[in-house]
């Protein structure tokens, strides 16, 4: 009888950790550092003494050619950028004071180059893209902004380069296709009377969307990166008088 009750205590025992082992090799392994790692684009830069400073800001169009432009222009300027993605522009009106901050007196600006649009003119609702919500800014809004912003960036000093939005193409969710046309030609209103430079991505990428862009997504390919920097790193350049 004893052996009896100690090979049954035995058995519950062995259920129980075969049980637990069961449990932890069902549950989630947590990736490894604990979170999906940062895009590489947004990592801080340390400043090459002699070298004038650029500061992109955008969205995650931006992102995308954020190194090959930092290449392109290697010996010739230190770029940075903001350290997300730059969203609406109303985001970017509550963030600019925090964006635009320096380490010092002595590490001014000498060029922005800046873009809003994609984030402004999405269709949103219950926090994601949704073709049934209402556009973040509505383009009038998104023109009001626009003043407000470059009337804060050019307490900098620096030289202002305006990207165009680039191109929405047809069956991307969220957005409808040819929306940025309205909102750059307002972006364009803004910066003819601010006197600000325009660089134009919009036309460039549009005259290669098949090579460049992805299928039915704002976003563009490797290759298509390097093509929008390659025109990026020669408008700052001509800013500089490079």
């Amino acid at each position: 009888m004893h052996s009896l009750r100690s090979f049954l205590r035995f058995g519950v025992v062995a259920v129980c950790l075969l049980t637990v082992s069961a449990i932890f090799a069902q549950a989630p392994k947590p990736e490894k550092g604990g979170e999906k790692k940062k895009d590489a684009s947004l990592a801080p830069v340390e400043d090459v003494a002699g070298l004038p400073r650029v500061l992109l800001i955008g969205d995650s169009i931006s992102m995308g050619y954020t190194i090959p432009t930092r290449d392109l222009l290697k010996g010739v300027a230190n770029v940075h950028r903001i350290p997300v993605n730059g969203n609406s522009s109303d985001v970017g009106l509550k963030s600019l004071t925090n964006w635009l901050a320096t380490d010092g007196a002595d590490k001014k600006w000498d060029v922005i180059h800046f873009n809003w649009g994609l984030h402004d003119l999405k269709h949103w609702k219950d926090g994601k893209l949704d073709p049934t919500g209402p556009q973040v800014n509505p383009v009038e809004q998104y023109e009001k902004n626009l003043h407000e912003i470059v009337e804060q960036l050019k307490k900098t000093g620096a030289k202002l380069i305006f990207a165009t939005t680039t191109p929405v193409p047809e069956g991307t969710v969220g957005r409808v296709a040819k929306d940025e046309v309205a909102y750059n030609e307002a972006a364009l209103r803004v910066m003819k009377s601010e006197g600000v430079a325009v660089d134009d991505l919009h036309a460039l990428a549009e005259s290669k969307l098949a090579e460049i862009q992805l299928s039915k997504n704002v976003h563009f390919s490797g290759p298509g990166y390097k093509v929008l920097a390659a025109q990026v790193a020669a408008s700052i350049k001509s800013a500089l008088g490079k």
